[in-house]
């Protein structure tokens, strides 16, 4: 099992990116990260595939087998973890694709190294088991939840008001409100992101109305990302670090290892094992293996980008580098 002292939760006060925060406010972590085989990764939030990855990768000891050693820090949102990119205090960090375009186009020069996603697999449209509405086109003037404005959530709310023609209210609840406040009929539907989505579902306390993993066309939702500095410094180490993560999720899709991968996402999801099941089948088994990015991919990433009203992005040629291929670590 990994050292438990290595991972830590970030607590880092919310700020905005600027440009070269990195080169005044992190010096003494560059400096220390380059002087060692220290790899230090950034994931979003605890219950989120990242985590599963990272933590996989480490109690493996796959970045040990590439003579890495790990540093994991688990931060309160995608945004905070690309914050400590900018700022130097993370060597490799897991956001979405779209904040890279919107970080360059402001300064942070940080490109996506590896494909994580292409798609939001186990994330719904949900109501009420015992709710009226039955049709998407029914939520139409309702209370929609939504964990803040910006997130993935909010992103696939806008998808659906979008796609669906339809204007509803977001009502930004937290990822902890989501769910109690459409019990209490507080909202009438919520986005909601796996394993949430299991396990409502499985206790038949809510139905769902869209599957976003199917409905939405394939986009690169995520990515492990780097800064040019990092790239251009450490390239072995990025590619060692991007070789461990993919051999973390080798692991935990190798049928072989079924139900020592089971257990492994039910603790790090602190999560019942019939959950941590369909975490494992419906979500994990369906992320990127290869890392690869294509065109396409990002450009529909940042389309969705300006569904939440980003409005200067890169070009998404400049999004992305092909550079990394991971060559995954055995366990």
């Amino acid at each position: 099992m990994a050292d438990k002292p290595r991972i830590t939760t970030a607590k880092l006060k919310r700020r905005t990116v600027l440009a070269g925060i990195g080169a005044t406010v992190a010096m003494p972590w560059v400096a220390r990260a380059q002087a060692s085989n220290l790899i230090r990764i950034g994931v979003p939030t605890k219950t989120y595939y990242p985590t599963i990855i990272a933590e996989t990768a480490i109690r493996q000891k796959l970045f040990e087998k590439e003579g890495l050693k790990p540093e994991l820090t688990i931060y309160r949102s995608g945004a905070e973890g690309f914050e400590a990119l900018a700022a130097g205090a993370a060597d490799i960090v897991m956001n979405s694709t779209m904040s890279v375009a919107g970080g360059l186009k402001r300064g942070v020069n940080a490109r996506c190294v590896a494909n994580a996603a292409n798609g939001y697999y186990g994330w719904q449209l949900v109501v009420k088991t015992d709710s009226p509405i039955t049709k998407v086109s029914e939520i139409a003037g309702k209370k929609v939840g939504i964990t803040s404005a910006g997130s993935g959530t909010d992103i696939l709310a806008l998808w659906t008001v979008a796609e669906h023609k339809i204007q509803f209210t977001r009502v930004p609840l937290g990822g902890g409100g989501l769910v109690p406040n459409l019990l209490t009929g507080n909202i009438d539907a919520t986005v909601l992101y796996s394993p949430l989505t299991y396990k409502v579902v499985d206790e038949k306390v809510a139905r769902v109305l869209i599957d976003y993993g199917t409905a939405v066309p394939a986009h690169s939702t995520g990515s492990w990302i780097a800064t040019d500095k990092v790239i251009k410094d450490r390239p072995e180490v990025v590619q060692k670090a991007v070789n461990a993560l993919y051999g973390g999720v080798g692991f935990l899709v190798d049928d072989k290892n079924r139900d020592a991968a089971v257990k492994l996402v039910a603790e790090i999801d602190e999560i019942p094992e019939k959950i941590a099941a369909f975490e494992l089948d419906r979500n994990l088994k369906l992320i990127s293996r290869t890392g690869e990015f294509k065109l396409e991919w990002v450009e529909r990433a940042l389309e969705n980008a300006r569904l939440i009203g980003m409005k200067e992005l890169a070009d998404p040629k400049e999004v992305f580098i092909d550079k990394f291929k991971p060559v995954p670590t055995k366990a």
